[in-house]
């Protein structure tokens, strides 16, 4: 059988929700180091500013270390002083043609603050499937009064739709739940 237009419109903008949530967890720090953590980083060489990934070789070989390896060794102190300046609060360490950075691990009470903010980016992402939601309800609602739509075919509508958001929470809820994971299991 093939699927009704709204069901499938309802896919696409939950999807569409279901990046943006991706999106907002992945700005949550784990404790972990991660290259996207210095993604961020803007590095003022060659006269003008450049992201970090244009200017160096960024990798993480344990949990707790970054390692950024600049291609051209005449921008080592560009990079430190780039990290040094951001919001990060990241001490670089310097060795030959290197930069070491340890991530400390998260305070406990660090990691209520960031599972406090989870939580906050779960509960709007499920307001935004709810909105989806709303609007294809409304679409469904003006097929009503169309010729060659039946009651039926409506309350059939009306059951996907609401089997289609069950599923998209859960979802969201289950990406939540892997992110805590990560946030309050690491370094414990």
């Amino acid at each position: 059988m093939e699927q009704h237009p709204l069901i499938a419109k309802l896919h696409t903008n939950l999807d569409k929700v279901l990046e943006v949530v991706a999106g907002d967890m992945a700005t949550i720090r784990t404790g972990r180091a991660k290259p996207d953590l210095v993604s961020g980083i803007e590095v003022l060489a060659y006269g003008q500013r450049m992201k970090l990934f244009e200017l160096a070789s960024v990798s993480a070989p344990d949990p707790s270390t970054i390692v950024i390896a600049p291609w051209d060794k005449s921008v080592l102190k560009d990079v430190e002083k780039a990290i040094l300046l951001s919001e990060l609060s990241l001490t670089p360490n310097v060795s030959s043609d290197i930069i070491r950075i340890n991530i400390p691990p998260l305070t406990a009470e660090r990691r209520n603050d960031f599972v406090k903010l989870l939580h906050q980016k779960v509960e709007s992402g499920r307001v935004m499937a709810r909105q989806v939601r709303l609007e294809i309800k409304a679409e469904i609602d003006r097929l009503k009064d169309s010729a060659g739509v039946s009651e039926d075919d409506i309350d059939r509508l009306l059951e996907q739709l609401q089997k289609v958001l069950d599923e998209y929470m859960g979802k969201i809820e289950a990406m939540g739940k892997k992110k805590e994971e990560e946030i309050t299991s690491f370094g414990s």
